[in-house]
């Protein structure tokens, strides 16, 4: 059991929570075709993305305090990546730091990054992927301010410094959750450590969430284009001319999001304008869409409307916090298997056909 503050974290969105269930919702309007008669003794789920090598069509997304979810989290994510052949992306705001995760033999790490007010830091930042041997930064454009998230708003969390009576209670309740937090230190924020933000974990919270530019602009891609001569993904993109206009500044992929349903509420589900972006983008940037996937079929979906690959955020977190890393393997395992029960039945062998047949393999319920 999670206690409250990091339960509704996860699960929560910004004002209505319309954008969340959009998300989901924009998959019950497709459905995918059954063929018949096609040799598929031998299915393929593997494909191949800014250099990495996928045993499936999806990735480890950023996700901010995933180390709450159970202690060593993020070290257990990129364990479980590892084994699994997929991608991960260290949030920047993880409770390991980067240095400590990329020590992981074997893993595919990509940095998500923010520009903060004090570049020195997002420099660092910068500095420190490369360091460490990250082939791809990932920048999150969509976050200029934080909206109003009811839950967290609730729950002080990014409010308060220090934990409420209530949030003590909290704690209490989870206490098998809080024993192990303790026993293994006050957890902090690992990531952001180096650059003094605070003393617990609520302050740091409270002040990096504060630094990040409400100010960016066009030329600050260019300019941290500039610093980092590996692959750049933008993330946060939901305008066509946005997703254009990335690609020419250099982009080598666009993550399609709308943070999960936690910024703009209500905004368009990411399968709704997947489409458009896929076009505006062009044949040498790759795609990638973030938000709302949970099965086999969304996936599927995703790649059969132009996406090369797609990100997981709320499963992997969750996942964690039910089992820890054998959970989190065994749902990798699940919903690559889903995928091939999908493709098979669909008549795909690979990523590759899967792709090549696009939306024709669809059809609007």
């Amino acid at each position: 059991m999670l206690p409250r503050l990091f339960r509704d974290y996860v699960a929560g969105g910004a004002h209505g929570e319309v954008s969340v269930q959009a998300n989901r919702d924009a998959f019950k309007k497709w459905t995918i075709v059954p063929r018949c008669l096609r040799d598929v003794s031998q299915v393929s789920t593997a494909t191949r993305w800014l250099g990495y090598d996928c045993a499936a069509p999806f990735m480890l997304a950023p996700v901010g305090f995933a180390g709450m979810m159970r202690c060593g989290a993020d070290l257990m994510a990129a364990r479980a990546a590892e084994k699994k052949k997929i991608p991960f992306c260290v949030s920047t705001f993880s409770i390991t730091s980067l240095e400590d995760i990329c020590a992981v033999q074997g893993a595919d790490i990509l940095a998500q990054i923010y520009v903060f007010c004090d570049r020195e830091i997002t420099r660092d930042m910068i500095n420190r992927a490369r360091q460490c041997g990250v082939r791809t930064l990932m920048l999150t454009v969509d976050t200029p301010i934080t909206p109003l998230r009811p839950r967290d708003e609730k729950n002080g969390f990014r409010r308060l410094t220090n934990p409420s009576v209530a949030q003590m209670l909290s704690f209490a309740r989870a206490w098998r959750w809080s024993l192990n937090m303790v026993r293994h230190g006050m957890p902090v924020l690992g990531n952001l450590q180096p650059y003094g933000l605070g003393r617990t974990l609520l302050e740091q919270a409270k002040t990096a969430a504060s630094q990040i530019d409400p100010s960016l602009t066009w030329k600050d891609l260019e300019w941290l284009r500039a610093q980092w001569g590996g692959n750049l993904v933008v993330k946060g993109v939901m305008h066509p001319d946005d997703a254009a206009r990335c690609v020419a500044v250099g982009a080598d992929s666009i993550m399609v999001s709308n943070h999960g349903g936690r910024q703009l509420d209500p905004s368009p589900a990411t399968l709704d304008v997947l489409p458009d972006i896929v076009a505006s983008s062009g044949p040498t940037c790759s795609v990638v869409m973030d938000s709302g996937v949970r099965r086999g079929a969304d996936v599927v979906c995703a790649l059969a409307q132009g996406s090369s690959l797609v990100a997981l955020g709320r499963p992997w977190a969750w996942a964690l916090a039910a089992g820890g890393e054998a959970t989190l393997t065994e749902m990798i395992d699940g919903l690559q298997g889903e995928i091939r029960d999908v493709m098979a039945l669909a008549g795909t062998t690979c990523v590759e056909t899967l792709r090549s047949a696009g939306p024709a393999m669809l059809r609007r319920s």
